[in-house]
This record gives structure tokens, C-alpha cells and sequence, in this order.
């Protein structure tokens, strides 16, 4: 008997995926016949603002429904006339599509654009604090707006979406696990997508190594989508014999998070919120607007996972928010990230490898800060092709807080295959490294560096295999130059001695 009620639990789940699937996919065709949305992009933006409130209206159903049997009454969120019931899905008594009632074509737009918007943005004014439901309505859309340039085209979106459900956990789980195909086919849509998505299996391995408690602080200042964010409630709330007071600090006072740009803010918390997590502590705003020396101690965090922006380009007055200098946009973040971090608190920071060996002032500084203000005891060297469509090498540098390292230990990850659309990044691949990194054993993709080796001029970082075969190991910038100029006075030399014996 319990077999067969597994089968069908299974089997309901796997229907309820393919009508969401089919549900997505009917969306996007729609949305690509409109003349307002024109990537992947703004699909995902028009979905996530349709499917933001879709979700709050069976937020409020379910609150009013607990109230009512308490014995108490709800007060909802929404005026009537904004609720997705009233203009998106009015129905009957028998619950059926009330297709009388149902605005369509330019009376729809100009609902949506005239009263609705203005409507939903002015929350932001009248939330009591920014950790309310509210006040991420108001935020979500203060900037955002309708790019659904035709009422026909929105009412079929609004149609298809109306089939989504959030009443369980199993649903929400579904539902999620596609706006995360989705947020990954932003990474191919122009328009600087791939910068909201970081690969899943290695978030989870960071977040493995990192090993994030329940009742510390989990941070990303630069959360994009909030894949990390996402990721790491998701492995907390794996953990047995989770209390109700768990469960409560999980969703209060576990996850904060900041974002600059609005497409990807409000990507952030619908994807936070069909994760589980009702009230997404997301701010947004400009991380680097920030001085860091305003950085007080009850801002500080126990944990930070990010992969903060790189090849920015950040202007004179945000530069000057920080003790060293520059206008690579990583470089910033991992100093705020290194002041906002608390004593003896752990980081998993994804960076570029040049970070490890360039020669400017600002890197070596940033390097002798993060080496002497921190332990830097692990380093994971990550193949090219790991993050698609970037066409960058990554590290993640590990590190906690307080103490001055040591020793560093590297693992260079050599999954023996090249990664592609066909062959991504995949949690086998790093099995080998969330393992030996409990251990920090030697082998033939890890080996041990000991500081007192490092050069203090210039405190270089270079991942070296020594243990590598094949090809040798590329060395730094200045070897790499030292040694082109000596090929340079051969070859030189070479044609001086050819010129004299033909002459």
C-alpha cells in the first residue's frame, strides 16, 4: 500500500512539472511575439513581476484561511480592485474563469500602466520597515515597469500563469526548479545575462566547504539572482531535527542579501520566495555606494557566498569608499566583504584567476590585505568554460577572518573533459575537492603552499600544480615577459648571425 501511494505522489509530482514546463514555455512563445520584449531577459522580468503577484494573492488566500480558523480577521495587503482575483483572474462562485469580468487588450494596459503600477510602487512610502512584504512589493516595482507592449498578449500570459499553484511545498519546489532553467537561459540572452548566474553544483560545493550553522548570518552584497542565497537555505533546511524556532530564525534571520539593478532584484526575490522564503531580507541598492569604515559591528556577518561582478569599471567618488584603489568592481567587493565579515566568520568568494598574479599596486595590496587580515586556506582553480559564455578563468578564494595565513591549500580542478552548453559543470566533478578539502590532502590536483614561500614584495598567488604532468605550468606576468624577452634577443641574435653569413 505505501509503494503505491509513493507512486502516486511521484507521479502527481511529474504531471504538475510538465503543465508547469508547458506553462513557462507558453509565456515565453507570447512574450516573443511582442514587439516590448526582446530577449530572454525581458521574458524572465515579465514572468517574475506577473508570477510576484500571482504568488501574493495565495499568500494572502492562505493567511486569511489560518486567520479565519483562529478565530481572527485578516487584513489583506492589497486592496481589493489590485488583487490578481480582482483585475488579473476574476471568477465565478463555482470558481471557474469569470471571462466577463476578465480586462483585455488596451483597457488592460491601461489599468496595469495608469493605476496598478503606481499603486504597488507606493508601498515602498507606506511600509512600516524594509523586512516587511510590503516593502519589497514597493521595491520590486519602483523601477520596474510593463514591457508587454500589447493588452492581447498580456491577457494570455495572465492566462497561462493563472494555472500555477503555490499551495504546497511540492508545488513551490517544482515551480522553482524551472525559474532556475529559466534565470540559466538568461546566461545565453545578451544584455550581460550570464552575470546573474553562478553554476549550481559549484554554489553548492562553495556552500559545502564553507559549512554555513543555523543561527549564523549568510551574506551575498552582490546576490544577482540569489543563487547562493537560495542554495544555502536549501541545505540548511535539509538538516534533521529542525526546531520551529530553526525554522522561524531560517526565515527571518538567516539570508540577507543586496542587488543593484532592478531586472535582477526582483529576480532575486521572486526566486528566494518560491524557494520558501516568504520575506526575503534582499535590499536594493548599490553595495559599493558604501563606505566601508561606516561598517559597524552589528552590520558585520558570520558567512559570505558571492560572486560579485567583475570587469567593472567604477567611478572616481565609489572608489574613494575604500582604502585601496581601483576600478575593478571584484576588487571593491572583496574589501567591503573582508571589513563586513566578522571575526573568525568564513567566506567562499568566486574571483578572477588574475587576481593570484597581477602586478599593479592595487592587486598586490589587495592580496597582502586579504593574506594578513585573513586565513586563505583553500584555493579551488577552476577550469575554463565553467561559467558559459564568459570567456574568463575563475578561482574561489575560501578564507576566514581574524588571523593571518599560514598555509594555503590549492586544488585545480581537471574534470577531463572540456565544458560546453552539451557538457556544463556538474556536482560529480567536484566531489573530489568538497571531499579532499575536509582533509587538505595532497594528490595530484592539490598540493599545500606555505607562506613563507610566497614573495612579501609582491605576494604573488600563482596556481603552480607541481604535481601536474604534461604541459608546463604557464608562470607569472613578469616570468612570461622575462622569458618572451629572451626569445626576443635570440631570435634577434639569430637573424644578425644569418645576415652575416649571407652578407
Amino acid at each position: 500500500m505505501a509503494a503505491k501511494t509513493t507512486t502516486s505522489k511521484t507521479t502527481i509530482a511529474k504531471v504538475a512539472t510538465n503543465g508547469y514546463q508547458q506553462v513557462f514555455k507558453n509565456v515565453d512563445d507570447i512574450l516573443h511575439k511582442d514587439a516590448g520584449c526582446t530577449s530572454e531577459l525581458d521574458y524572465t522580468e515579465q514572468s517574475s513581476w506577473l508570477l510576484f503577484l500571482k504568488y501574493l494573492d495565495a499568500l494572502e488566500e492562505s493567511r486569511a484561511q489560518e486567520a479565519a480558523l483562529t478565530g481572527k480577521k485578516y487584513e489583506h495587503i492589497l486592496e481589493p480592485a489590485y488583487r490578481w482575483t480582482t483585475w488579473a483572474a476574476p471568477r465565478k462562485t463555482d470558481g471557474s474563469p469569470d471571462h466577463h469580468k476578465q480586462q483585455t487588450g488596451p483597457d488592460l494596459l491601461d489599468f496595469v500602466n495608469d493605476k496598478l503600477f503606481p499603486y504597488l510602487r507606493g508601498f515602498k512610502q507606506r511600509a512600516a520597515a524594509s523586512n516587511t512584504i510590503e516593502y519589497k512589493i514597493g521595491e520590486i516595482f519602483d523601477e520596474i515597469r510593463n514591457r508587454i507592449s500589447s493588452g492581447y498578449n498580456l491577457r494570455d500570459v495572465i492566462n497561462e500563469l493563472d494555472k500555477l499553484t503555490f499551495k504546497s511545498q511540492v508545488q513551490k519546489h517544482e515551480l522553482s526548479d524551472l525559474y532556475e532553467v529559466k534565470i540559466k537561459n538568461m546566461g545565453n540572452a545578451g544584455r550581460n545575462g550570464g552575470e546573474y548566474y553562478t553554476p549550481r553544483p559549484l554554489i553548492r560545493a562553495i556552500i559545502d566547504v564553507v559549512d554555513p550553522q543555523i543561527g549564523e548570518t549568510i551574506y551575498d552584497g552582490a546576490c544577482g539572482s540569489a543563487g547562493f542565497l537560495c542554495e544555502a537555505f536549501e541545505h540548511l533546511s535539509a538538516k534533521t531535527g529542525l526546531t520551529t524556532s530553526n525554522l522561524k530564525t531560517l526565515q527571518e534571520k538567516t539570508f540577507y542579501g543586496r542587488e543593484k539593478k532592478s531586472l535582477a532584484y526582483v529576480i532575486a526575490v521572486m526566486n528566494m520566495i518560491l524557494h520558501g522564503i516568504d520575506a526575503p531580507n534582499v535590499l536594493h541598492t548599490n553595495t559599493l555606494a558604501q563606505n566601508i569604515d561606516e561598517i559597524q559591528e552589528k552590520d558585520r556577518h558570520n558567512v559570505i557566498l558571492a560572486n560579485p561582478p567583475f570587469g567593472g569599471k567604477e567611478r572616481g567618488e565609489v572608489q574613494q569608499n575604500f582604502p585601496i584603489k581601483s576600478s575593478e568592481t571584484a576588487y571593491l567587493f572583496l574589501q567591503h566583504f573582508i571589513k563586513i565579515l566578522k571575526v573568525k566568520g568564513r567566506a567562499g568568494v568566486v574571483i578572477k584567476n588574475t587576481f593570484l598574479s597581477n602586478t599593479d599596486n592595487a592587486s598586490v595590496e589587495l592580496r597582502k590585505h586579504l593574506l594578513t587580515s585573513c586565513n586563505l586556506y583553500t584555493i579551488l582553480d577552476l577550469p575554463g568554460g565553467t561559467f558559459q559564455g564568459a570567456g574568463v578563468r575563475t578561482i574561489v578564494l575560501f578564507f576566514e577572518k581574524g588571523t593571518a595565513t599560514k598555509k594555503i591549500w590549492y586544488y585545480q580542478l581537471n574534470p577531463g573533459r572540456n565544458f560546453g552548453k552539451t557538457s556544463p559543470l556538474n556536482d560529480d566533478d567536484l566531489a573530489e575537492f568538497v571531499s579532499l578539502s575536509k582533509t587538505k590532502t595532497d594528490g595530484p590536483n592539490s598540493w599545500t603552499v606555505d607562506i613563507k614561500d610566497v614573495d612579501p614584495k609582491t605576494w604573488d598567488l600563482t596556481v603552480r600544480n607541481p604535481n601536474a604532468e604534461g604541459p608546463k605550468q604557464l608562470g607569472t606576468p613578469a616570468e612570461i615577459l622575462a622569458e618572451l624577452e629572451s626569445l626576443d634577443a635570440e631570435a634577434a641574435a639569430l637573424i644578425a648571425n644569418i645576415k652575416g653569413l649571407l652578407s
